[in-house]
């Protein structure tokens, strides 16, 4: 892992002008050699988007929010890439991209006083040791980014999440303080999110806090009433969401999800999706939001893909065939796509955490303690949002809210419709976090209506029948540098990715 972090590191001190005193090389007079945090913080926030959009390839596989056009798929049947980095995006984000560049950064504030860009810089940190160990359970800690050493030792999940507070709460100190150089325009250079406004900055920490703390409600020590405090702390409405930017002029600066970037081109919807709004699960009502994520085929129907199976349909001339996500198959070799909808265009924002989202967990939280009526006012209000995210016109988002797709009293309120709801509030975007939410309820088709598993010799053939629980750690750095420690954690048993985290367990 040590020559991997060496070379990463080397790369992006090069390119940021940065680190100059960490590589032990000489002085250049001609370029600064301390990179100061409006330097490194916009790519840092880029590379916040490209670890979850990558990732979400695979693990929307997982919850079908979409599926491979071809059969046999390994991650539609709850597998993975052998010898391959595929899915290892989140790991080389917070270990190398993000890495030492965030170190930089708190110690250039420090020493200049620029508490708003620590706290920044441990928000961030923060964000990504939570988003990732949901994403692959134990992770190094205490010996991250440690210089002089070949081997690195796992630490407990359990851990890390104790390190997501512990960082957490450091950034909210920073984010409150108001003396040194803590200035609005000068955050604002390299924020490109919240264009430094410390508030919404301390709104993200607290919406990473109610992850943290509701993640945990397998466990007997599960606190609705602090998950609600927190998320009460938290995004105060959509115009708090976590926006990543992009200007869609090239691949370079284009949305991961969109056409340019060609990384969605072999998925397609799945029934499984669909189903929640075209009318099957709740007869006569279709939700304003189906044509605004997904596309209907050329008869006009919506349709999704069943995995591991593939588009069967997907011929051409025929009028059943399953459209890209970006929208209609291009009706001759070659055509390029140019359009899109939802995440996925070219230009469009990458939510990181949204309001919806918090109102969706607000929801649960109440929902736990029988707190019925507090849970439905979150769990409309959740609703309202996406709605308005999406783009709902008023008139089709008053109708839906009254049908009989959404409760309409707390009585009527259950875990089920809470969590569909918020399945389809997170289509795309969220699908690592609607993983975690899969994950906490063991893909109960009780909760998740009309969800299977996929099961017998269509489930991948090392998980002796089991659903997948986490990804493998980055195969290019731990399991070519790092396969010893691996040991230590069942992380070189074929089967290790059905493995439970720590986090599910009661």
């Amino acid at each position: 892992m040590k020559k991997i972090h060496i070379i990463l590191l080397f790369i992006s001190a090069l390119s940021l002008s940065s680190c100059a005193e960490y590589l032990d090389i000489n002085q250049d007079p001609s370029n600064p050699q301390v990179a100061e945090g409006f330097v490194l913080l916009p790519p840092i926030l880029q590379n916040m988007v490209r670890g979850e959009a990558f990732d979400a390839r695979f693990a929307g596989q997982y919850v079908q929010n979409w599926a491979n056009a071809g059969s046999g798929d390994s991650w539609d049947r709850h597998g993975y890439l052998t010898g391959s980095d595929a899915g290892g995006e989140k790991w080389s984000i917070h270990y190398f991209r993000g890495g030492k560049n965030i170190d930089l950064i708190i110690q250039d504030s420090q020493e200049k006083q620029k508490w708003d860009y620590s706290g920044v810089a441990k928000a961030i940190r923060a964000w990504s040791w939570q988003s990732t160990t949901d994403y692959t359970g134990e992770m190094i800690l205490k010996q991250a980014w440690e210089p002089n050493r070949y081997v690195f030792d796992f630490d407990s999940q359990e851990d890390v999440y104790k390190e997501v507070i512990r960082l957490s709460e450091d950034a909210l100190t920073d984010l409150n303080r108001t003396d040194g150089a803590v200035a609005v325009a000068s955050l604002a250079r390299g924020d490109q999110v919240y264009r430094g406004d410390r508030t919404k900055w301390i709104r993200f920490v607290n919406a990473v806090l109610a992850r943290n703390a509701h993640h945990l409600s397998n466990k007997a020590s599960y606190n609705p009433d602090k998950v609600i405090e927190y998320v009460d702390k938290a995004l105060a409405s959509n115009a708090d969401n976590f926006n990543v930017p992009h200007d869609g002029t090239s691949t370079a600066d284009a949305n991961y999800f969109g056409p340019l970037r060609n990384t969605m081109g072999s998925f397609r919807q799945t029934n499984f999706a669909v189903n929640l709004m075209n009318g099957v699960l709740y007869p006569g009502v279709i939700d304003p939001r189906l044509p605004l994520i997904y596309t209907a085929s050329p008869d006009g129907t919506f349709r999704g893909v069943i995995p591991p199976f593939g588009d069967i349909n997907n011929t051409v001339g025929n009028l059943r065939r399953i459209p890209t996500l970006w929208g209609p198959l291009p009706a001759a070799a070659g055509q390029v796509i140019t359009t899109g909808k939802n995440v996925f265009q070219d230009k469009a924002n990458h939510p990181i955490i949204t309001y919806a989202e918090l109102q969706f967990i607000k929801a649960e939280a109440a929902f736990r303690k029988k707190d019925a009526a507090t849970a439905l006012t979150a769990y409309r209000r959740g609703i309202d949002a996406n709605m308005d995210w999406n783009g709902v016109a008023a008139a089709d988002k008053a109708r839906y809210l009254a049908s009989a797709a959404v409760a309409q009293t707390a009585n009527a309120l259950t875990m089920s419709t809470i969590m569909l709801q918020k399945y389809i509030a997170m289509i795309g975007h969220g699908s690592l976090e609607t993983w975690v939410d899969m994950r906490r309820f063991a893909y109960s088709s009780d909760v998740y209506t009309g969800f299977a598993l996929p099961t017998g010799t269509n489930i991948f053939a090392d998980n002796g029948g089991k659903p997948v629980q986490r990804v493998r750690p980055r195969f290019n750095s731990e399991y070519v540098w790092n396969r010893t420690s691996l040991d230590a954690i069942g992380g070189n048993n074929p089967d290790f990715h059905t493995k439970e985290m720590w986090f599910t367990k009661p």
